[in-house]
């Protein structure tokens, strides 16, 4: 068994949290940067420019490189071998996201879905946590936008409309959304398990590199021909019409019941800010 103080895990998300208001990912820039140079369309190709340089601005000046900086989702694969000591472990999350959150001087989204009092720390973070083989703990840590996850949808296929209509239902969100979600968007997308399962799939979707595919060929083979669909819509960056609508499509998947389909797609702007840590 391996001892691991929930501090150290308070310490590594708050760091996490720092970096992902301010930076988008990697793959997420040179995916902007690809988009900007393949464009052709003059007002998509001038905002798809402007995208470029405030995230190359906010990355040196350290400032949030999107006004909303998103409710703080955590995702834990926790070994089993593992023994959590000192504070509660929620507890230690969400600590790690209140002084980020006001040592970043990041906007405060967090609120009441009654009333709308605002908590006023930008918690509860969302934390989602599964126990997995081994004695580490794989953290994933991302700020996610509303605009964007406004647009998300999920949708209960008769098993019969299989492969096309898994594909239609992506194309599909992503026409419904048009230009609220501030495309180029990136689709997280869950196949199968059921109604909750489904929707948690999708999100770790976008949790994954773009460029990379699914393992599973028929899988990969979905991502592309939706990722083409998409980008024939001519919504473009912003709205603005163009080649460009999505930065990706990914998908993950999990067996279901044999008299369901359930299709979940989680929406994500062009500002995708993710960071990994294994503890």
């Amino acid at each position: 068994m391996r001892k691991i103080d929930t501090q150290e895990i308070e310490s590594v998300i708050y760091k996490m949290a720092l970096d992902a208001g301010v930076s988008l990912t990697d793959s997420c820039k040179a995916a902007l940067y690809a988009a900007r140079d393949e464009e052709s369309e003059g007002a998509a190709k001038f905002a798809l420019g402007a995208l470029c340089e405030n995230f190359e601005l906010a990355e040196r000046e350290k400032m949030p490189v999107c006004q909303d900086t998103g409710m703080a989702v955590v995702m834990m694969d926790i070994g089993q071998e593992v023994v959590l000591e000192g504070k509660f472990l929620g507890d230690a999350v969400n600590d790690a996201v209140r002084r980020a959150y006001k040592d970043g001087y990041f906007r405060k989204s967090v609120c009441d879905p009654v009333t709308r009092k605002n908590t006023g720390d930008n918690t509860p973070a969302v934390l989602h946590t599964t126990i997995v083989p081994g004695d580490k703990i794989h953290i994933t840590y991302m700020p996610k936008g509303f605009g964007s996850e406004n647009m998300s949808r999920i949708y209960m296929l008769k098993p019969a409309q299989g492969v096309d209509g898994i594909v239609d239902a992506i194309v599909e969100t992503v026409k419904i959304a048009g230009s609220r979600p501030c495309p180029p968007v990136i689709a997280g997308v869950g196949i199968g398990g059921s109604f909750d399962t489904c929707t948690y799939l999708a999100k770790k979707a976008l949790a994954r590199d773009l460029g990379t595919h699914n393992a599973r060929d028929d899988i990969a083979k979905i991502e592309r021909r939706a990722y083409e669909k998409i980008n024939a819509l001519n919504i473009g960056c912003q709205g603005f019409h163009g080649n460009i609508t999505a930065l990706g499509v990914n998908c993950e998947w999990a067996p279901t019941h044999i008299a369901g389909l359930p299709v979940a797609i989680n929406i994500q702007c062009h500002c995708m800010r993710c960071r990994k840590e294994v503890l």
